[in-house]
């Protein structure tokens, strides 16, 4: 039960956070995948977006219903996003789990630094 439990626990909280803060889920399904599955930290980190994108998908439907978002500033961050998510898809498997780590706690200490100092 447990080990059913926790995905959907862990979903339930990156859908949360996703929501209130327009992205951060990822943070928590990472470990996750980590401690409960044997993929390797590419699959991972690609695993990762792949349940994101849809909590995304869902947040920005919820907030255009709701009148707070803007599709029409978002379109050019989207061209530009594509462009950066085609580019990391084709370079991930390249990339060494190490490296992988190290930018991944480099931007969440960047980002906590920015919301500290806000």
């Amino acid at each position: 039960m447990k080990k059913r439990l926790a995905p959907i626990l862990t979903g339930a909280a990156a859908g949360i956070v996703n929501g209130f803060f327009g992205a951060g889920g990822g943070m928590l399904v990472l470990p996750l995948l980590e401690r409960t599955t044997e993929l390797s930290a590419q699959k991972r980190f690609a695993t990762s977006v792949t349940i994101i994108l849809p909590l995304s998908a869902v947040s920005a439907a919820v907030y255009l219903l709701r009148g707070g978002a803007f599709a029409a500033q978002a379109v050019p961050y989207l061209v530009g996003g594509a462009a950066g998510g085609v580019l990391a898809g084709a370079v991930l498997k390249k990339l060494p789990t190490k490296l992988l780590r190290v930018v991944f706690a480099l931007f969440l200490v960047w980002g906590g630094v920015r919301l500290l100092l806000r």
